[in-house]
């Protein structure tokens, strides 16, 4: 068994790697660490796990113990990752870092929207950004992977063939996405607790959210002219998900953008094309690694509208790094990612 370690355990992304490699055959979870929960057993912190994890017991992370593993998730807050990750690949730790630190490939754009210097640009430059559908061969050998956020997986997705095709102006995109509470994470805040979150539906982040230059920088990446991109985040009264629904201005509106879509999607594991007409739902991808899609176009007959949904948790965090790792060490990337969705 392929031994891995998570940095970071304790919160909802953490709980998902445990859960989604419990069941991966040809990898182990052999370090788990909290400076918080040290001596803990993992299903005593999570007891629903309990029969899953062993007797697997959060400890301090160390860079020393950390190395006997062959690959390290950081599920941690921003500026962990880059504190260790120098040391750690250094002796050949694969890392898949589901924080910040390594998304953003400037530095300035880094410290503008996280408030903090990159303490190590050398790694950051070397680094691969996650998202399997673009970037398969390069994660395949990479060292250290930035695992992309949750909004952007499902705009970046969405837009994708679009842009790829040079088929809408991509300089007035518009991403309307709305986003269960498990996004704001563990910790108890007011925005997130019950009380506040139910029964509502709010927009944030409208003046600037830290998931824009990230959806951006990747958008450009894939177009060949310039990319302007609207993006209004929203809460939304529900645990698990992410909807976004895209909007773009087609160049010839006679394009058949299911086709297209169906062609660029073909053969990838874990993106779905519906069915022309369909409009999927959170709740068909929940616990599961899949992305589904719908393309539309308005009345207008000018706009393409795109349907986004994944799982936040998943598709959005652990389950695209259990992706990325499994490329990373040569696995099919499909390992412990199979099982259906939950519903209801």
């Amino acid at each position: 068994m392929i031994k891995v370690g998570i940095v970071g355990g304790t919160g909802y992304t953490g709980a998902e790697l445990l859960r989604l490699l419990a069941q991966h055959p040809q990898v182990q979870v052999t370090k788990l660490t909290s400076r918080k929960e040290a001596g803990l057993r993992a299903d005593q912190h999570f007891p629903h796990l309990r029969g899953y994890t062993g007797d697997l017991t959060f400890s301090v992370p160390d860079v020393d113990s950390l190395s006997d593993c062959q690959a390290v998730f950081f599920a941690t807050p921003h500026g962990a990752c880059m504190a260790m990750a120098p040391e750690l690949v250094a002796r050949g730790v694969k890392i898949v870092d589901l924080s910040a630190d390594f998304r953003l490939q400037d530095t300035a754009e880094f410290k503008r929207w996280y408030g903090m210097d990159h303490s190590c640009p050398d790694l950051l430059a070397e680094a691969v950004y996650g998202l399997p559908e673009v970037n398969r061969v390069d994660i395949s050998r990479a060292r250290i992977v930035g695992n992309p956020g949750c909004y952007p997986t499902s705009v970046q997705l969405g837009f994708l063939p679009l842009l790829e095709a040079g088929l809408v102006d991509a300089e007035h995109l518009i991403a309307d996405c709305k986003s269960g509470v498990s996004g704001a994470g563990r910790e108890a805040r007011i925005g997130s607790l019950f009380g506040e979150a139910a029964d509502t539906m709010k927009a944030y982040g409208i003046p600037g959210h830290r998931h824009w230059p990230e959806i951006t920088q990747g958008l450009r990446r894939m177009s060949d002219t310039p990319v302007s991109l609207v993006f209004s985040p929203h809460l939304t009264p529900m645990i698990r998900g992410i909807h976004s629904t895209l909007y773009a201005r087609l160049k010839d509106p006679s394009v058949d953008l299911q086709a297209l879509y169906e062609s660029r999607y073909r053969g990838e594991p874990f993106v779905d094309v519906m069915p022309a007409g369909e409009h999927p739902e959170t709740r068909s991808v929940r616990g599961s690694n899949r992305c589904r899609i719908a393309v539309h176009k308005a009345p207008d007959g000018k706009t393409a509208v795109v349907l986004v949904v994944i799982d936040n948790l998943v598709k959005g965090a652990s389950g695209q790094a259990i992706q990325n790792l499994n490329l990373m060490l040569g696995l099919d990337e499909s390992l412990g990612l199979d099982a259906p969705p939950l519903s209801p």
